[in-house]
């Protein structure tokens, strides 16, 4: 295929330079958005009058086709050509001629490619957060069901205080909710067009840069031409954002690891969603929730490359930028991959309540509400907080707990202690009076669940 760039040459490139420069491998799948570009500038030349309304038409009908024919697998990619701009543009060429090579007047493929990368990351972004709204709606059903089954919350890795799987699941909702978030800011400031802004100074032809963004749906044209061409912070932001929602994965995938093995067994992965061993026939292993905590290192990865592809580019157009492709889809696809895989485990598996009740028995979890009851009738939370510590050294030293520490221990050390401390440590009422907004409360985590709902 000849270069459209041949003129200024007089030798043929180096066939590995070739392989070298070729971006189509992975551009390609770009070419939707290529296309669309392309008939948003084709219709824009012919209403302001820079070609006539015939060629404009005869492109556009050009380029519909192209698109036809490679979703149908009429037409294949050249592994050959430049890339993807190159290819259909050459495709359009081979198919009407003369008229074909006007499509590129007021127009660089610097500005062409921008364009190409913000409408295909404007897709992506929307096909990411309905798959993190299906994987908060699954934690809001489980959530539902497991409103009032109770669990040791740790800080520390260490049985802290009582809470609800209820409540430990709408956390992590409450992160994905956040997730969508970043995405939606992401598009937000993604969305401004850079066509129209050529190699880096515009154009002399009075191109009708409004139209060409209205017609691809963004808000606006980017304001600056140099920045047009050289800005790539959107796919640092986008790469950013995955990040963190693979950090969150992440966190969950870690706890998913820790509840499924015997020291804890909270919970069980459904066989379709674990592997087994070649040698050892007992096995269950979480092989998807560890993968998906190396693939959050794979993505970070990504966008420390796009970070360091950019921090030493002068302005504008730089061919180093060519690897923003690359670095953007494998985040995207990484993402995507794991959040449809995590999302039907987290569906699948068998949680053991009782297990959960039996380790939060255990630890002491209960000992603030100990002090709190010692507060309630009047003792200053630090004088409260130095009893209940005793009163746990001296569990700890008669093997018992202190539910089952007899009263007149309790008395011991002050005569505020009736009953009523009983009720007040038991694990029911210790969870179900953390009434306070967002808590662990049945009545909480089930808010938590319809405010969630509702930002969906």
């Amino acid at each position: 295929m000849d270069k459209m760039w041949a003129g200024r040459f007089s030798k043929e490139t180096d066939s590995g330079v070739n392989a070298f420069n070729s971006s189509i491998s992975f551009d390609g799948r770009m070419y939707r958005n290529d296309i669309a570009g392309s008939i948003a500038h084709a219709t824009m030349l012919g209403e302001a009058g820079i070609i006539s309304k015939e060629d404009s038409a005869a492109i556009i009908k050009g380029l519909q086709s192209i698109l036809a024919d490679i979703e149908i697998g009429r037409l294949d990619l050249d592994m050959n050509a430049e890339d993807i701009h190159m290819f259909i543009e050459a495709e359009l060429t081979k198919r009407l001629g003369d008229v074909g090579k006007r499509l590129h007047t007021s127009r660089s493929r610097n500005d062409q490619v921008a364009v190409d990368i913000r409408l295909y990351l404007r897709t992506e972004i929307e096909q990411i957060k309905n798959l993190l709204k299906k994987l908060i709606t699954v934690l809001c059903d489980t959530a539902e069901k497991h409103s009032d089954t109770i669990m040791p919350g740790y800080t520390h890795l260490q049985r802290a205080q009582p809470i609800t799987f209820g409540h430990h699941l709408m956390a992590y909702a409450q992160m994905f909710l956040r997730d969508i978030g970043r995405l939606d800011d992401t598009n937000k400031r993604m969305n401004v067009c850079p066509l129209g802004s050529g190699a880096l100074a515009g154009t002399t032809y009075p191109i009708d840069r409004m139209l060409t963004a209205e017609l691809l749906g963004f808000s606006e044209p980017m304001a600056n031409s140099l920045d047009g061409v050289s800005d790539r912070d959107f796919c640092i932001e986008l790469a950013s954002a995955i990040s963190t929602i693979m950090m969150h994965l992440s966190r969950f995938s870690e706890e998913i690891i820790l509840w499924c093995s015997w020291e804890f067994k909270f919970i069980e992965l459904d066989d379709a969603f674990a592997t087994g061993s070649s040698i050892m026939p007992q096995k269950k292993n979480p092989d998807v929730a560890e993968l998906v905590r190396g693939k959050a290192a794979r993505v970070f990865g990504d966008n420390i490359t796009l970070l360091a592809m950019m921090k030493g580019l002068p302005l504008a157009y730089n061919k180093d930028m060519q690897e923003d492709k690359e670095a953007i889809f494998d985040a995207i696809d990484n993402v995507k991959l794991c959040i449809s895989t995590f999302t039907p485990m987290l569906e699948t598996m068998t949680v053991n309540k009782q297990n959960m009740r039996n380790a939060a028995a255990r630890g002491f979890i209960n000992a603030t509400d100990c002090a709190d009851y010692l507060v309630k009738k009047g003792m200053p939370f630090r004088d409260a907080y130095k009893i209940t510590g005793g009163l746990v050294a001296e569990c700890i030293e008669k093997n018992t707990t202190l539910e089952e520490l007899p009263l007149e221990c309790y008395k011991a050390k002050t005569d505020l202690f009736d009953n009523g401390v009983y009720e007040a440590i038991n694990l029911d009422n210790c969870v179900k009076c953390r009434t306070s907004y967002g808590g662990p409360a049945p009545e909480s985590v089930l808010a938590q669940v319809k405010y969630v709902r509702e930002r969906l």
